[in-house]
C-alpha cells in the first residue's frame, strides 16, 4: 500500500462495504454450525438416552421364565428353569448338512441383512477383525498349510499365514470359559464382545434381549438389576457390570495391559460408532422372537465359531439372540488360534460354523444356519 496515495472515497466505501459482507457471511457461517453442532448434540444425546433405557434397565421386571415339567411347560414365578424333563429335540426330517461355500451369497433373500451387517462393520471401523498383535506372514503352500493343521489362505502364487500374540502363546487363557449377559443390538455389549475377539478369548454368551427377555431373568436373580453386560470370570472369581470396566479388566487380565485397549473401544467414539451400527440392523436382537420355543433357555449352549466383525457370522448372532439360545463363542478373528483348531477339526477355516449338541448338528453356511436354528428353536 503506497502510503503517499489517497484513494479516492468511492473505492474506500466500496471495500468497507466489502468488508462488511464478508463479516456477515462469517457470522452467518459460525451461526449455522453452532445451530448444527447443537441439534446433532442434542439427536446424539436423545439417542443415547433411548438406547441406554432400552439396553440397561435395572428396575424393569421382565417376563417370568418358564418350567419344563411333565405334561408341558408353564410359567414359573420364581423365574427358575429346569431343564431336567425337557423332551429331546428331533432334527428336520430330511436335513443334510449343507456345502460349504467360502466368501459366497447364496440366497438373494440375505442380501439386505448382509448389506446392513457390512454398513455396520464399516462404521465400527472393521474393529475385532484382528487379534491384539496381528501381523501377516507367509508360507511355501496353503495347501500344506491346511494339511498340517495350520490355517493359511491362497492368493495367487502366494499364501499368507496370519500371526498374532494367541498364536505366540502370548495371551494368558481363562482356566473355565468366561460367562457373558448380553444381547446383540447393544451398543455397550458390542463393544464387549469385540474385546473378546480381539483377546482370542471363548465366552459362553446368555442373551438377554432388551434387558428385559431371555436370561435376564436369571441375571436379576443373581444381582439384582438386569443391567448388561454383565461378564463372570468363574476361575478369577471375579463379576462384574460396565462395559469399560469389563474392557479394562479383560486387557489387564488376559491382554496386554488396559494401555493397549484401541481407540475405537474407547468413549466417545465406541458408544456412537456402536450405537449407529445397532441401528444400521434395525436393531436386531434387541427382543425376543416371536414364536421361540418357550424352553429354549434351558438347553445346552450351541457352540457358534465366528467373529463379531464377519457380516456372515452377525446374521446368525442376531438369530441365535432372538431365540434366547445360549451359546459359546469361539472367537475366529484374523490371528486367533481357533483357526488353527477349527482346521484340524474340519479340515478347512469358514464362519460361520454350529455345533449343536443338542441335536448333534454341525454345520457350516449362514443361510442353512438360520432356516436350521428357525425349524429346530420354534414353534413354526
Amino acid at each position: 500500500f503506497d502510503r503517499r496515495r489517497r484513494r479516492p472515497p468511492s473505492d474506500l466505501l466500496a471495500m468497507r462495504r466489502d468488508h462488511d459482507a464478508a463479516l456477515v457471511r462469517a457470522a452467518s457461517a459460525a451461526v449455522a454450525f453452532l445451530a448444527l453442532s447443537l441439534f446433532f448434540a442434542r439427536a446424539q444425546a436423545q439417542l443415547a438416552g433411548a438406547l441406554r433405557l432400552t439396553f440397561a434397565s435395572a428396575t424393569l421386571r421382565g417376563p417370568p421364565q418358564l418350567r419344563s415339567v411333565a405334561g408341558g411347560l408353564r410359567a414359573s414365578p420364581s423365574g427358575v428353569v429346569e431343564a431336567a424333563t425337557l423332551e429331546p429335540l428331533e432334527v428336520p426330517k430330511g436335513f443334510k448338512p449343507p456345502t460349504p461355500q467360502p466368501l459366497s451369497v447364496t440366497r438373494n433373500d440375505l442380501v439386505p441383512a448382509l448389506l446392513g451387517a457390512g454398513i455396520a462393520l464399516a462404521l465400527r471401523f472393521a474393529s475385532s477383525v484382528f487379534v491384539v498383535g496381528w501381523r501377516p506372514g507367509f508360507v511355501g503352500s496353503a495347501e500344506e498349510s491346511l494339511k498340517e493343521g495350520r490355517y493359511a489362505l491362497q492368493f495367487g502364487p502366494v499364501a499368507f499365514r496370519d500371526g498374532s500374540d494367541s498364536l505366540d502363546g502370548k495371551l494368558r487363557r481363562p482356566a473355565q470359559p468366561l460367562v457373558l449377559y448380553e444381547y446383540e443390538a447393544s451398543p455397550f455389549c458390542r463393544k464387549v464382545r469385540e474385546a473378546i475377539c480381539m483377546l482370542d478369548l471363548s465366552v459362553e454368551l446368555r442373551p438377554c434381549p432388551g434387558a428385559r427377555a431371555g436370561f435376564s431373568g436369571e441375571l436379576a436373580r443373581r444381582t439384582g438389576r438386569r443391567t448388561v453386560p454383565f461378564l463372570v470370570d468363574p476361575a478369577q472369581e471375579v463379576e462384574m457390570f460396565e462395559s469399560d470396566d469389563i474392557i479394562n479388566y479383560l486387557f489387564d487380565t488376559y491382554g496386554p495391559g488396559r494401555d493397549a485397549v484401541p481407540i475405537a473401544l474407547r468413549e466417545p467414539i465406541a458408544m456412537i460408532t456402536c450405537s449407529y451400527a445397532a441401528l444400521a440392523r434395525g436393531m436386531a436382537g434387541k427382543s425376543r422372537e416371536v414364536g421361540a420355543r418357550l424352553e429354549n433357555e434351558a438347553r445346552k449352549p450351541l457352540e457358534l465359531w465366528g467373529y463379531e466383525a464377519s457380516p456372515f457370522v452377525r446374521i446368525v448372532r442376531e438369530k441365535l439372540c432372538g431365540l434366547c439360545l445360549p451359546h459359546l463363542l469361539v472367537p475366529c478373528s484374523r490371528g486367533s488360534a481357533n483357526r488353527d483348531e477349527m482346521v484340524k477339526r474340519t479340515g478347512r477355516f469358514q464362519v460361520p460354523y454350529l455345533r449343536d449338541p443338542n441335536t448333534g448338528v454341525e454345520m457350516f453356511e449362514a443361510p442353512e444356519i438360520l432356516d436350521y436354528l428357525q425349524s429346530v428353536y420354534t414353534t413354526s
